[in-house]
């Protein structure tokens, strides 16, 4: 690690956490330092490079030397900073919540678009396995009418959510229970929804082995790896279909080696039922809609 006696400036940190991250099999070394730097001093990432031969200060260098440490480890950035950017909301990230993914924003994005004719509307929405409470949060703040409930099975899990609720200045319910027990919930007893949104554990255990080191050792297995998905789909899908208004819509992200499974699934429960893929041509969304 580097020592004080050295005048470090933002180049030369940059130069050697590069080639120390690089050595330490980090992937994307030179965001990574990028990113840390940035936010150590404050700064945006692209700033960095106007002011790069600032020499930094005994206090940045411990707090950066923290930084760096445990960036080392593959813990990541999200989870050292503490924060993370989802659609315009900055949301707090910790071990007790899944980081939210671009994949993620896409289904928003979808979502947003399919209905932007309702803006203006009160529509009700539901947000099962909330997590950091990322996506009703983002609607919430994309469309300030509409009212937003996320559920979740971890305390840790809404704390996350509520906090992030608060810090994004929007109102969002939260509630705590667990999947399997939604029909029984007493705040959800009697609530109609226009839209339902789920993003379930959906990696199966044989794929762990091909995640990243960094979701392996340090995201919420819980949050991430289930020994049979689509039997979460199904009951979520039953859920939805004796939940949803007439003409109401659910919509999950899914594991493309299982959407065609989990599609044939839901319609037991909806006659329209719509695979919907990702930037990468993936079978990663599914849209199931209630008929009248």
């Amino acid at each position: 690690m580097p020592e004080e006696k050295k005048v470090w400036t933002v180049l030369s940190m940059l130069e050697w956490a590069t080639d120390y991250f690089k050595n330490k099999n980090i992937p994307h070394p030179r965001l990574s330092i990028e990113w840390l730097l940035a936010d150590t001093l404050a700064l945006r990432r692209l700033d960095l490079y106007l002011k790069y031969d600032r020499p930094l200060s005994s206090v940045e260098l411990d707090v950066l030397r923290s930084k760096i440490k445990r960036r080392s480890r593959h813990e990541p950035l999200q989870y050292i900073t503490g924060f993370t950017e989802f659609m315009n909301c900055r949301i707090n990230v910790n071990p007790a919540v899944l980081i939210p993914r671009v994949e993620t924003e896409q289904l928003l994005e979808i979502i947003l678009d399919d209905y932007k004719h309702l803006a203006d509307r009160p529509v009700e929405v539901l947000d099962i396995g909330t997590g950091s409470g990322c996506i009703p949060i983002a609607i919430a703040r994309a469309m300030p009418g509409w009212h937003c409930t996320g559920i979740d099975s971890s305390k840790d899990a809404l704390e996350t959510a509520k906090e992030n609720a608060r810090k994004n200045d929007v109102s969002v319910q939260f509630i705590q229970e667990d999947l399997f027990n939604l029909a029984g919930n007493h705040a959800l007893s009697g609530n109609r929804f226009d839209l339902i949104i789920s993003n379930p554990p959906y990696i199966l255990p044989g794929e762990e082995e091909k995640l990243d080191k960094e979701v392996i050792l340090f995201e919420p297995r819980y949050a991430l790896v289930y020994e049979n998905p689509v039997l979460l789909y199904n009951h979520i899908g039953e859920f939805a279909s004796r939940n949803l208004k007439d003409s109401g819509m659910l919509y999950v992200e899914c594991n493309d080696v299982l959407a065609g499974q989990i599609s044939r699934e839901l319609q037991q429960w909806f006659h329209t039922v719509e695979i919907l893929t990702d930037y990468d041509k993936k079978e990663r969304f599914i849209k199931a809609v209630k008929d009248n």
